[in-house]
């Protein structure tokens, strides 16, 4: 019973860390300027990104080819511009990490 508890808090520890990692690499790669986890600021807040695109099974390789390639249309008429800064496995970090906000 101690060692399947201890087992969660090591995985519950991985998990957090790992949603730590990305809000740093959303930082680090200026996605913060536009957007929030929760809020609207120029963009959406990720919390919505993640409810609009629950459930599409291709959610995650449209939003990667957004970060990279930039986009318009989909969230009104201020258009997303390509990120530069980001590569493509940076890109899908941070698709992954924004469709899991709540």
């Amino acid at each position: 019973m101690k060692r399947s508890l201890l087992v969660c808090f090591a995985l519950a520890a991985l998990a957090s860390n790992a949603a730590f990692a990305s809000l740093e690499l959303a930082k680090a790669k200026n996605c913060m300027a536009c957007h929030a986890v929760a809020t609207k600021v120029v963009g959406p807040a990720y919390k919505d990104v993640a409810a609009k695109y629950a459930g599409q099974k291709d959610a995650e390789d449209k939003l990667t080819q957004k970060v990279l390639k930039g986009g318009s249309g989909a969230w009104g008429a201020v258009p997303m511009p390509a990120n530069a800064q980001v590569n493509e496995a940076e890109a899908r970090t941070l698709v992954k990490w924004v469709l899991q906000q709540k």
